[in-house]
């Protein structure tokens, strides 16, 4: 018999706890005859019931293992942590506030063992409870990241999607600090199935990626996944040195051979400010990366684990 662990990050999903487990349980029901199966619920540091509300579904037979985090680390670190202690052949990855329909493993199941595909991976048709503003932010990171990285990452896509045990074992040789699971699972490139399906609004509770978090989220994929940004400072600075040596030409030209009055206080004031602008972004670019590279110099283990149980 074959083994499925289901990995969920949790932070604050007390609301959400209930119907996870039930519908979760179903789906094992369904797969019983073919997979020993188990869910591993990661939390990230709730402040609210939500560690309680696990240990209410206790049962003779576990099939739940809660990893308590010692604080909160963020999604993709506790998701990593997650796929650290899988060791399923199969692992499924899903987040707690059922936006994404646990039951279609079922059928991702199938696809992966029929057709032979290491990652089958969901791509999201329709996105419903989210705003238009949601929606936008979203169509344009997806764009900018398919212009600026050097790994294919398809759109449309989070972090819901089935792995084979081969894809963890090689996800857990990466230990960079500032992950992107969506972009490091695609990096290592074996073969990927995009199972089409319409994402639900939030069953409950509020969303735990504010405006400021997707920001942040959207410069680690960026920046751990792309060098063009510095070398988008190498282009521009030629192109300013080139312009700059035509307007030096130029007014050599327009002081030596010609009596015209050279003037333009405010152009002048406009173009030191603009480039003064420019200098500043690109420092703070580079500080970006090198600021990377201090945080992984530092070795740090990505987590710390209060406890592990089985309910």
């Amino acid at each position: 018999m074959q083994s499925f662990d289901l990995v969920i990050p949790l932070f604050n999903e007390a609301e959400c706890i209930d119907e996870t487990i039930t519908r979760i349980r179903r789906l094992f029901e369904k797969l019983s005859d073919n997979f020993k199966c188990r869910m591993i619920f990661v939390d990230d540091g709730s402040i609210d019931n939500t560690v309680e509300k696990i240990f209410q579904h206790k049962t003779d037979k576990s099939d739940i293992l809660l990893v308590k985090l010692s604080r909160n680390f963020g999604h993709q670190i506790a998701l990593t942590a997650g796929l650290n202690i899988a060791n399923a052949d199969f692992i499924g990855i899903i987040d707690g506030d059922l936006q994404d329909p646990p039951e279609l493993f079922e059928s991702m199941l199938k696809i992966s063992i029929e057709q032979e595909y290491d990652v089958v991976y969901g791509k999201r048709e329709t996105r419903e409870g989210e705003t238009i503003f949601k929606k936008f932010s979203a169509h344009i990171f997806y764009l900018l990241l398919s212009k600026l990285c050097e790994v294919d990452i398809p759109r449309n896509t989070g972090d819901f999607r089935l792995i084979t045990r081969t894809v963890l074992e090689k996800f857990n040789q990466m230990p960079e600090r500032h992950r992107f699971v969506r972009g490091m699972v695609p990096y290592i490139g074996l073969r990927s199935y995009a199972y089409l399906y319409s994402r639900s609004a939030r069953f409950a509770g509020e969303t735990k990626y504010p405006l400021r978090k997707m920001i942040r989220f959207s410069l680690d994929a960026i920046f751990s996944f792309s060098t063009k940004p510095i070398k988008f400072i190498r282009v521009f600075s030629v192109f300013t040195l080139l312009l700059s040596i035509i307007l030096g030409v130029r007014i050599l030209f327009l002081k030596i051979f010609t009596d015209e009055v050279i003037i333009g206080y405010t152009s002048t004031i406009i173009i030191f400010l603009f480039f003064t602008s420019v200098q500043m972004l690109s420092i703070s670019i580079l500080g970006e990366y090198i600021g990377r590279i201090f945080e992984e110099s530092k070795g740090r283990p990505l987590y710390f684990v209060d406890y592990v149980s089985d309910i």
